[in-house]
């Protein structure tokens, strides 16, 4: 009977202590279920409330570079997450592929633009500052003055002639010097140089007057003959007459070369404005 007594009392005890130790349990996990609905709530709190807070924590922390065992030191900061400024002018910044700079838009529209505008603006260019030839003409023969020396037996005549200058450039053309000869069968008898003669607007066209003195003296002595013979009605000589022109524009020189055969009536002392009839 004590036995049994001792197993009642022993398994009565056993029995308390399981009913204990699973009120201590549930007791347990109902706390740490409150703690974690706890912390649960306060972090839920904390993150939509805080959240201001935490962003500004973490721009506040500093740039820490994890280094392990296969890890390498970055070379341009060395690991301080700051680039040194000596080296900014020698460092280039790496883009993607894939960034929109370097996909810009209508980029076939502004280049063909570039380029009309390129080829329109030389093109203007070179229309307009293009060197054009300056045109030369000859308007013949404005005034004939004959003067006679009778005790020389030599004839004088003050030939004035008429040049055409044209100007087909968009810039003054200057015409720097004239120069013209006159030939009697083969023999020199009269030239004429002219310096600084004019300058010519742009698009158009200006006359040019010189006067040319003649002398028929010594083996020419019977031109005087000739031109005070009273049976003969006309008194007409035929000269030869060179000119050349020269001019400049734009640093560009340019020459003109002009002759031609001159009819002179040599018996009256005037002859009035009359053109060439033959050109060489």
């Amino acid at each position: 009977e004590k036995e049994r007594a001792r197993v009642r009392v022993s398994n009565g005890g056993l029995r308390r202590a399981a009913v204990m130790g699973l009120q201590m349990s549930v007791r347990a996990s109902k706390g740490s279920q409150r703690k974690e609905r706890a912390l649960d709530g306060d972090d839920g709190e904390d993150i939509l409330g805080d959240s201001d807070d935490r962003q500004e924590d973490i721009a506040r922390f500093p740039y820490v570079e994890f280094t392990g065992k296969d890890s390498v030191t970055c070379p341009t900061c060395q690991g301080t997450g700051r680039i040194p400024k000596g080296q900014i002018n020698e460092l280039v910044a790496l883009i993607p592929y894939s960034d929109q700079r370097l996909q810009p838009q209508r980029t076939k529209l502004y280049v063909f633009i570039s380029i009309f505008l390129c080829l329109f603006i030389s093109g203007l260019v070179v229309f307009f500052l293009f060197p054009r030839s300056v045109a030369v003409s000859d308007d013949g023969i404005r005034v004939v003055i004959v003067t006679f020396d009778k005790n020389n037996s030599r004839v004088v005549i003050d030939m004035t002639s008429t040049l055409n200058i044209s100007n087909s450039n968009f810039y003054t053309v200057s015409v720097d010097t004239l120069t013209s000869q006159v030939q009697y069968m083969k023999t020199v008898i009269g030239t004429k140089q002219m310096n600084n003669v004019s300058v010519i607007p742009p698009l158009s066209e200006k006359q040019v007057n010189y006067t040319v003195q003649l002398e028929f003296r010594g083996a020419l002595n019977y031109v005087y003959t000739f031109c005070t013979m009273p049976s003969i009605k006309v008194h007409n000589i035929v000269v030869f007459m060179q000119t050349t022109v020269k001019s400049s524009y734009l640093g560009h020189p340019s020459q003109n070369s002009l002759e031609a055969y001159r009819y002179l009536d040599c018996g009256s002392n005037s002859t009035a404005y009359r053109r060439p009839s033959l050109n060489h």
